[in-house]
């Protein structure tokens, strides 16, 4: 089995710390992003319409004001609840507390009333001290009891489920809308299991404790249910109690239907927000009755495991890491886009098979594992790619250096070794040819090995040689080695004094390297019987080598770009001498090893200074070229 190598650990460790990060998050902080996409997706989401059971009986502010307002709301009930009764409604639900007592001529109407009203919900309420406020026992007779209470979230005050049970020590309410629901269908018991309720042959799919109700149950509730409220294009329709009552024929609007009765007035206090309506407030009547709908239609939003919402928000951060992984640039960018319109299209297609899955955990896995992994990859796998790049650069610039720099050794060796192997020389041409081919052999073992290694250098393969070297006796050698290449052009090379102490530390044939490109570039680009001088100087702890010439020159914009490996000025170009423009970045890599810089000064058409600000070395003895060898 192949094992993993410290970048892949570091990977997947960074990956699952992300993952972690991102499901604590949606943990502690998603709640607010869960209720703004469900709400949003609740809005644009447009089920199959259905015909509603139930029926709004409204105690409206036409009522209200006909009878005197809420204190006398009872006559024109018990007149219509009469009405009612005769409409044959499968089911009537009472929103009102009737927990006091009014007037008893009025109280003995009513009661007489509600006694005769089949299937009868009437409202109790539980009170901060955890009593029930239930209605007088003259009003109760053959009623069934049930707490009327919605659940806003604390976050927003929406409503968007209710309590489907209410406990107080032993004594516990259903909610109005399933006591509704199971009278409407025969008034069968209600059997519980802990994954569901039975009514009937209806399964309500709401455990009796879940995730949701860990986190958002209030004391002595359970079983929450999320409320599938009617969309804007339809409605439960609503008939005013007063019209009722000066028109007892509307009651045929309520046969067959569950019909629930409460104040819809806007001066009333039970107003509450729902996902439909965030701004525009709505009554507990109607939340009740879109409760009983949600039941009577089998419409149940119910919330997918949360061991299934982590392992898909597992899958999600293993996608964000194969991506990156193994698909180059463009490419994984495109398939993480793909992840990311996954993790945001998600809880949307749940939705619309009645699922709720959450959005944060989703968007928080999906965006913290892409930036972690593209992060990683810009970071680690860019990294490599850009070394991989450097190397092939170096390659490529070791192949041009062959090219130029190797093109004058390379071609005495061949043109002495023809001459050698077509003609009859005397003894004194072949040997000097052999000195010739030696030296010139050395020379290019010698070149090849500066080249290696300052690129070794530059790659941090090699440490630099510390040895003291005397700048008299390198300007020396190096004026000597360009002399001849000057005499061949009438340049006149001049090498001012050199104080003998001076000396520098560093690796010598490097040092001699940049001092003789230089030396040669100034010969080259300067025309015939102008004068190149070398000199030197210390200066406050360094050693300036300078190099002058009285050649073609550079203006500012060339000064700026001499360095750059494979630059040549145009000036340069039009000379007609050989080169690449390699060999100052050489030079330069060589000064800055040796911890100096290169100053430039030039004008065009009067020449160039180059000078190498070295530190200079302790003061010592300092070998002299005889003594070397």
């Amino acid at each position: 089995m192949r094992r993993l190598d410290w970048r892949s650990v570091a990977y997947i460790a960074l990956l699952s710390a992300a993952f972690v990060i991102a499901v604590t998050a949606s943990w502690r902080y998603g709640a607010r992003l869960d209720n703004a996409a469900y709400d949003y997706i609740f809005q644009h989401y447009s089920p199959a319409p259905w015909h509603t059971q139930s029926v709004l009986l409204a105690i409206d502010e036409r009522t209200l004001d006909a009878y005197g307002g809420m204190p006398g709301v009872r006559k024109p009930l018990a007149e219509g609840l009469r009405i009612v009764a005769k409409a044959a409604p499968k089911a009537v639900a009472i929103d009102i507390i009737l927990a006091n007592a009014v007037n008893p001529q009025v109280d003995a109407d009513l009661a007489a009333a509600l006694d005769a009203t089949p299937n009868l919900v009437l409202a109790s309420q539980l009170l901060t001290d955890q009593t029930w406020e239930d209605p007088l026992p003259m009003f109760r007779g053959r009623a069934v009891l049930a707490h009327v209470h919605s659940q806003p979230d604390a976050n927003d005050s929406v409503v968007r489920m209710v309590p489907l049970e209410k406990h107080s020590g032993r004594e516990r309410r259903w909610a109005m809308s399933l006591e509704a629901f199971r009278l409407s269908a025969g008034g069968p018991q209600i059997l519980e299991t802990p994954s569901d309720l039975e009514v009937g042959t209806v399964i309500v799919p709401i455990p009796a404790k879940d995730v949701i109700d860990r986190v958002l149950m209030a004391p002595g509730d359970g079983r929450l249910m999320r409320v599938r409220f009617l969309p804007p294009n339809m409605s439960i329709p609503a008939l005013s109690l007063k019209r009722l009552i000066d028109d007892p024929s509307l009651a045929a609007q309520l046969r067959d239907k569950v019909v629930f009765i409460g104040a819809t007035s806007q001066t009333e206090n039970d107003r509450l927000f729902t996902p439909f309506h965030e701004r525009v407030p709505t009554n507990g009547i109607e939340i009740n009755a879109n409760a009983f709908e949600t039941l009577a239609q089998g419409l149940f939003l119910t919330d997918v495991a949360y061991q299934w919402q982590l392992l898909f928000a597992m899958g999600l951060t293993l996608a964000a890491g194969l991506s990156f992984r193994y698909l180059p640039g463009w490419k994984a960018y495109a398939a993480e886009s793909v992840v990311l319109l996954a993790a945001m299209w998600t809880p949307y297609v749940f939705f619309t098979h009645q699922r709720v899955f959450s959005f944060s955990m989703t968007m928080f896995t999906a965006w913290l594992t892409f930036v972690t992994a593209a992060a990683y990859y810009h970071l680690v796998v860019r990294r490599n790619w850009l070394k991989e790049r450097s190397s092939r650069e170096r390659y490529q610039q070791a192949m041009h250096f062959v090219t130029h720099e190797m093109r004058t050794p390379l071609s005495a060796i061949q043109g002495s070794s023809e001459l050698i192997s077509r003609y009859a020389l005397t003894e004194e041409k072949r040997k000097q040819l052999s000195q010739l081919i030696n030296s010139e052999s050395k020379r290019l073992a010698r070149m090849v090995e500066i080249f290696l290694n300052v690129e070794r250098l530059s790659a941090g393969q090699m440490e630099l040689k510390h040895e003291a070297i005397s700048v008299k006796d390198l300007l020396d050698v190096c004026v000597d080695r360009t002399r001849p290449l000057a005499e061949r052009k009438h340049i006149d090379i001049t090498l001012h004094p050199v104080p003998e102490a001076s000396c520098i530390t560093g690796d010598r044939e490097l040092m001699e390297y940049a001092c003789y490109n230089l030396l040669t570039n100034a010969v080259k680009y300067s025309p015939q019987r102008t004068q190149v001088t070398a000199s030197a100087r210390k200066d406050n702890g360094h050693i300036r080598i300078a190099v002058e010439d009285q050649g073609i020159g550079l203006d500012q914009k060339e000064v700026k770009q001499i360095f750059q490996k494979f630059y040549r000025t145009r000036t340069a170009e039009e000379s007609g001498e050989a080169g690449t423009g390699i060999g100052l970045s050489i030079v330069q890599q060589i000064v800055e090893q040796h911890g100096g810089v290169i100053e430039v000064s030039s004008q065009p058409g009067a020449g160039s200074c180059f000078t190498l600000v070295l530190p200079a070395a302790a003061e010592s003895p300092v070998p002299t070229v005889a003594e070397r060898h």
